[in-house]
């Protein structure tokens, strides 16, 4: 990972905020900054220093994947550590991850700088660091498109004896343990699989609901590969198709390809979703489509940038997001088609291909 550049990155998105330090908490920006993936630790950054504080049971591993950082014992919360080494840093001012900081965690650490009377201004900063993340590397690039491929195979393998009478749970099951065969780290988010009515649902859980014969299953999944994801979604149909399934997933189906065709640089998330969403509504069903078209995907499966009714940031080249509509009826069921795309030379590049009905 070119660690180095984004520290140098990160360090000039600094300076046009004037902040003189940062201490960064969230676990995949933390992985993003230094290469360390341990489950506890904190990153303190300044013009000149770039510093990872954690417990005795990572220091080896710290060392070893962090080589860029000076690494630093510590014990306790952030609250009986920080004031110190702020001191022994001299700063007077300090941002911090607003999203990924609690407000208790907030009041101690001002407490703790209060009682030892630092000087140290506490200001939170939100999203500087996952907008950095949001242009993804060629290496980047190259792992997500793995995670790609692996869950397009998965899928393929899992579908070709998916059928009725098994429940929700048992595919699910199915598709995880395939995943987890074929090479997949912990899988990014949890599988969904939902059939018949429970299809209506965008974020259903499997049950252990019987799937039947003729009726909609949404599957979402995802595999992870050396820290970054992908993220997948197909609708299929056991059995015959009726007429309400075909006009639904057609829908859906183009909504989705008016979407891609769209993107081009320089375009917003906001328009490419009123690309798809547009097409939802003409067709009579656009208080059947309630979400976002989607998201940012990489170490993170939910990430920037968003592609949404309010996305006014403009996609370009390097990001990698989601491209999904979905149509929703309740006591029916659902249909969503969800593929990654890759923003390259001012177009769409499709990331996953795993077969549609």
């Amino acid at each position: 990972m070119r660690i180095a550049n984004r520290l140098q990155n990160l360090r000039q998105a600094l300076a046009a905020k004037a902040s003189e330090a940062i201490l960064i908490s969230q676990p995949e920006n933390r992985f993003y900054l230094s290469g360390f993936d341990g489950s506890a630790g904190y990153l303190l950054i300044t013009p000149q220093t770039a510093l990872l504080a954690t417990d005795f049971r990572y220091i080896e591993q710290a060392k070893a994947q962090a080589p860029d950082y000076e690494i630093r014992r510590i014990a306790g919360n952030v609250a009986d550590w920080l004031p110190g080494l702020a001191a022994e840093l001299r700063l007077t001012s300090l941002s911090f991850e607003a999203a990924h900081t609690t407000c208790a965690a907030y009041r101690q650490l001002d407490a703790a700088l209060d009682k030892t009377k630092s000087q140290v201004k506490l200001s939170p900063l939100d999203g500087l660091v996952e907008s950095l993340r949001a242009i993804k590397e060629p290496e980047e690039i190259n792992l997500i498109r793995q995670a790609a491929e692996l869950a397009d195979a998965a899928y393929e393998y899992v579908e070709a004896g998916i059928q009725a009478g098994m429940t929700e749970k048992e595919v699910a099951w199915e598709i995880e343990k395939t995943l987890r065969e074929k090479g997949s780290q912990t899988i990014p988010f949890d599988i969904i699989v939902a059939s018949g009515p429970n299809a209506a649902l965008p974020h259903a859980r499997p049950t252990s609901r019987v799937i039947g014969h003729g009726e909609p299953i949404v599957i979402d999944m995802g595999a992870r590969i050396d820290g970054y994801c992908s993220d997948l979604s197909r609708t299929l149909c056991p059995g015959k198709r009726d007429d309400r399934f075909n006009e639904v997933y057609g829908i859906v189906l183009k909504a989705q390809q008016a979407a891609i065709s769209s993107i081009k640089e320089g375009v917003t998330g906001e328009e490419v979703d009123a690309a798809a969403r547009k097409y939802v509504e003409d067709a009579g069903y656009g208080e059947a489509f309630g979400h976002g078209l989607g998201h940012g995907v990489g170490l993170a499966a939910h990430e920037l940038p968003h592609v949404a009714p309010d996305s006014s940031e403009p996609l370009i080249d390097g990001m990698i997001f989601t491209v999904e509509p979905g149509i929703y009826l309740a006591e029916w069921g659902g249909v969503r088609i969800e593929d990654m795309v890759l923003m390259e030379n001012g177009e769409a590049r499709v990331l996953s291909q795993a077969r549609r009905i």
